[in-house]
């Protein structure tokens, strides 16, 4: 089927094309009489406006582009409805996509967003070499969700990584757990801030750390589990693990149940983000919250203050998280401890 256009519409309404853009524009200079007219002339027809072409012909995008990481990721989809509920609110819609934690996948994703002439652009946690988002920041606004970035023309939100790991090992110390170790999230943005604040935390209370190659994911958890069991004695095995987000989380509480061993009973787990999985009551995640609308929310403020022209100096937003108690946590076996 033929898609209907403007011309359809003015000719089914009796009115000129240039009327019919005035009220798809929602322009306060067209008669009540008219824009009812033009509007039940466009539902018979089944015509909506061309968002793109709109852009193109005003010169103006009311297009906000977003690359997701990871789509598997709980968190990236709570950030994003932050972001579309902030950008519906002022009058912009989304395009989505996902770079699939490839460099060369993102580079062709934020590509293919570019080409859309967006008016600005929302990374979440890319794996992107620097250079890149920064050419990227030539052509648009960008701003960075979960990484930082110390280029002017770039926007960061971020939670305080340090500070969340930091809560995770001071939760476990204060019931009693002396060997913890951290699920390591590899290459990720957000694992380096997250590392230095569980060391910095188990070197204050006396304890040594024991940090597990890992990566953001639920495979990635089961393997660093299967792997740490696999290198100590039972004596000397960990009674609690911070894992490096709740997905990873997921995978090592899996790997656990899988060599005999009972959570929190045996092995006490936190996880990090505090996604809707981790409140699914047969899983009662204990987990390091970060505010992910809010992070979305204030993305998209950071964004429209430079597509505005409001503001040219960098925004650098850091949140601070807390922590979210439920049933994966708990006092070590005395026996063991």
């Amino acid at each position: 089927m033929v898609r209907p256009t403007m011309e359809d519409v003015a000719a089914r309404a009796g009115v000129s094309r240039a009327l019919v853009s005035l009220v798809m524009r929602g322009s306060p200079k067209v008669s009540e009489h008219r824009r009812a007219a033009v509007r039940r002339a466009a539902e018979e027809l089944g015509y909506s406006p061309h968002v793109m072409a709109r852009s193109l012909a005003s010169r103006t995008s009311t297009v906000l582009g977003v690359m997701v990481s990871d789509l598997r990721n709980a968190f990236f989809a709570d950030v994003v409805e932050g972001l579309d509920a902030a950008a519906q609110a002022a009058g912009f819609n989304l395009i989505l996509n996902s770079g699939g934690r490839s460099p060369s996948r993102e580079r062709t994703a934020l590509s293919s967003l570019l080409s859309f002439r967006p008016a600005g652009i929302v990374l979440l946690s890319p794996v992107l070499p620097a250079a890149a988002i920064e050419e990227a920041a030539a052509q648009c606004p960008v701003v960075l969700v979960s990484r930082t970035s110390r280029a002017s023309t770039v926007d960061t939100v971020n939670d305080d990584g340090e500070a969340g790991a930091a809560l995770a090992v001071d939760h476990l110390v204060g019931l009693g757990h002396r060997r913890i170790a951290h699920l390591d999230g590899g290459g990720a943005a957000t694992a380096a801030a997250r590392r230095k604040g569980y060391r910095s935390a188990m070197r204050r209370h006396g304890l040594q750390p024991l940090v597990v190659a890992s990566e953001h994911t639920d495979t990635a958890g089961e393997k660093a589990v299967h792997e740490l069991l696999g290198s100590v004695t039972v004596e000397s095995r960990p009674t609690a693990l911070l894992a490096g987000n709740d997905f990873n989380a997921v995978g090592a509480i899996s790997a656990l149940e899988e060599a005999g061993l009972r959570v929190p009973e045996d092995v006490s787990v936190v996880g990090y983000d505090n996604t809707s999985l981790a409140a699914l009551r047969h899983l009662s995640l204990t987990t390091v919250d970060q505010p992910r609308t809010e992070m979305g929310r204030l993305a998209i403020d950071a964004l429209l203050e430079r597509v505005r022209g409001a503001r040219t100096e960098p925004v650098r937003r850091l949140l601070h998280p807390s922590l979210v108690v439920r049933s994966t946590t708990s006092s070590p076996d005395e026996e063991r401890s």
